[in-house]
């Protein structure tokens, strides 16, 4: 539990922060992905950390994953455009490399509305914060296996911008003035970004 495979630290202080300033529904689940991970689709092969007996598996299943993935599916699908930002955060050492990312922003670059918005947003947590590290897609894809990429596929561009963000756990991890500073500059460029 103490490591990036068990939980992401801080992903959702940034996601309630982001969510009430917004005035936006706020899904989350507080279950460890080391029993089900809940943003990956069906059949994806990282869905269970390990092998599980089939009736436990379907177990996780119906009491965490599909109504989590319901409620945000139900949510995207109410009518008019929505933008689903999908809160994340990672470790700052993989495979004994520091990662010299702050904050990724998570998109798919053949959507013109979300590489518009996080241009937007890019630029807006530049001008808050000139020596903070943002990447787009960075230190992930912004398309792969994921609760946002199936809605992508069923809602369409017009009617869904799927956004993933990815925080450095070194930051919740740290100095807890500099982690609210950053959770308040994240707040702020995003409210500045939908502007």
């Amino acid at each position: 539990m103490k490591t990036h495979r068990g939980y992401d630290p801080g992903a959702l202080a940034v996601a309630r922060d982001i969510a009430s300033a917004t005035r936006a529904p706020l899904f989350y689940s507080t279950i460890s992905r080391l029993l089900v991970e809940l943003n990956r689709p069906l059949g994806h092969p990282q869905l269970f950390f390990r092998r599980f007996p089939e009736a436990t598996r379907e177990a996780l299943l119906k009491r965490y994953y599909f109504p989590y993935w319901n409620a945000v599916g139900k949510a995207a699908r109410r009518g008019g455009r929505v933008i689903h930002l999908s809160v994340h955060s990672f470790t700052p050492r993989m495979r004994g490399e520091t990662r010299k990312v702050d904050v990724g922003l998570l998109f798919d670059p053949s959507r013109p509305a979300e590489v518009g918005f996080c241009k937007r947003w890019h630029e807006e947590l530049q001008q808050r914060s000139p020596q903070l590290r943002v990447r787009d897609n960075e230190p992930y894809p912004g398309v792969f296996p994921s609760l946002v990429d199936a809605l992508r596929n069923e809602l369409g561009p017009r009617r869904y911008v799927g956004i993933q963000i990815e925080v450095n756990q070194k930051f919740p991890r740290d100095d807890p003035h500099r982690w609210r500073k950053l959770r308040r500059i994240l707040v702020e460029s995003f409210r500045a970004a939908l502007n």
